[in-house]
């Protein structure tokens, strides 16, 4: 199995785990990454956070809608810029971060069972590069450009 596949299985089955987890917080399929990079980021705006995520806008803004309607966040419009809107989570929202936030440490901590220290980093360190990578190729598609295999 290549590298990309064994990324594939493991992103696949923790967004598995977590929506069945996260179900009873009424947190819809991958919500739960929204809410987490709002609470890592108060303020940020809808384009970042998309950037943030890799997703295009209308995906990100129907998630954060969501995310309003059931009280996790709240949309505050930016004084300098009126058509900026600022995310924040809620206090509601700040409880369930917390709570995603320990799965997520839980869900870390069980992928680097066994690892050492300088694995750990290495690790880290090649997956890093990888996202860069990918990431890269995620703008050039995202702003229209083609990618040629």
């Amino acid at each position: 199995m290549d590298s990309l596949k064994k990324i594939g299985v493991i992103a696949r089955s923790l967004d598995s785990i977590s929506n069945i987890e996260f179900k009873e917080y009424s947190l819809s399929k991958g919500q739960y990454l929204y809410l987490v990079r709002i609470g890592e980021n108060p303020g940020i705006i809808l384009q970042d956070l998309c950037e943030l995520i890799c997703v295009d806008k209308t995906t990100g803004s129907r998630a954060v809608n969501n995310l309003v309607k059931a009280s996790l966040v709240v949309k505050k419009t930016e004084k300098t810029n009126k058509k900026n809107q600022l995310l924040y989570l809620t206090t509601k929202g700040e409880e369930l971060y917390k709570v995603v936030a320990r799965e997520n440490e839980y869900s870390n901590n069980v992928a680097l069972k066994g690892f050492t220290e300088e694995e750990k980093t290495i690790f880290n360190r090649l997956l890093d590069k990888a996202k860069d990578n990918i990431y890269k190729d995620w703008q050039e598609v995202k702003n229209g450009g083609k990618r040629k295999y």
